[in-house]
């Protein structure tokens, strides 16, 4: 079953330097971009994280720090990545609790303004786990009849992606071919900024979801503590949390006036 699209939508996979969406890096980025019209646009770009690149993750993706020591930086590559996925929504294999937080941090480094209030997110895995609890690999040979080559490989891994959901639409007459239900039926819980430190009560307000003020209203801690906006800015926070926060002071401060 082809996708039915009302704009375009990015599936996107990542290799990195780690799992720490603070400190770890991109050093593979492959975007496969499909368009209303079924027409597909494809980049694959290994890049320089300007870190070292630790054995274990090496032995897992096969980049070592030789392999991109010559290539670009995720800053020089960012206008090419933005662009593409600037007027799309997104999609991926575990990608609302990786790859997308992951790629907001980086795209902010560069100073991007990243965000997803205009988009929404089809997190493939979580389709693939609440209806049958297997692995990337597992699933396409599930659903595709397809044995995974070149598994870990972001090129391999995103076209593998792409082809899942469409057999999965395939084989779900109770999945709407609609990227917003999708993105819906894949969103594991209301969180306002990807690492889930700040969600929504069921009113609709920004909560804390962590430390001595975990439940508390974000506002109400601005006002009661102010102090603890700054704390937060200076700590080793994403900086996704710190710009929704930030985004959260300053409508308070507007409202004011």
């Amino acid at each position: 079953m082809e996708l039915k699209l009302t704009r375009p939508i990015c599936f996107f996979d990542l290799e990195t330097t780690g799992i720490d969406i603070c400190k770890d890096r991109i050093v593979e980025i492959s975007i496969l971009k499909v368009f209303p019209n079924g027409n597909r646009e494809s980049k694959t770009w290994l890049v320089n994280p300007t870190i070292p690149i630790p054995a274990s993750s090496t032995a897992v993706h096969g980049i070592s720090d030789e392999k991109v020591a010559n290539e670009p930086t995720f800053k020089e590559l960012a206008p090419q990545v933005y662009n593409m996925i600037k007027d799309s929504d997104l999609a991926g294999y575990n990608s609302d609790r990786f790859d997308i937080p992951l790629l907001a941090e980086e795209l902010l480094r560069a100073e991007y303004d990243f965000d997803m209030k205009s988009r929404v997110s089809v997190d493939v895995q979580t389709i693939f786990h609440k209806k049958e609890e297997r692995t990337l690999s597992a699933a396409l040979k599930f659903y595709c009849g397809k044995a995974l080559e070149n598994a870990h490989s972001a090129e391999a891994d995103t076209t593998a992606t792409y082809e899942i959901l469409k057999a999965q639409l395939d084989r779900y007459p109770d999945l709407e071919n609609d990227m917003k239900t999708l993105s819906e039926f894949t969103t594991r819980k209301k969180s306002v900024d990807f690492a889930g430190f700040i969600a929504l009560d069921d009113k609709g307000r920004e909560i804390f979801t962590f430390g001595k003020h975990k439940g508390a209203l974000v506002e109400s801690v601005f006002d009661s503590e102010p102090g603890y906006f700054g704390w937060i800015q200076n700590a080793d926070f994403p900086l996704y949390t710190k710009k929704v926060l930030t985004a959260i002071k300053l409508r308070k401060l507007n409202n004011k006036f």
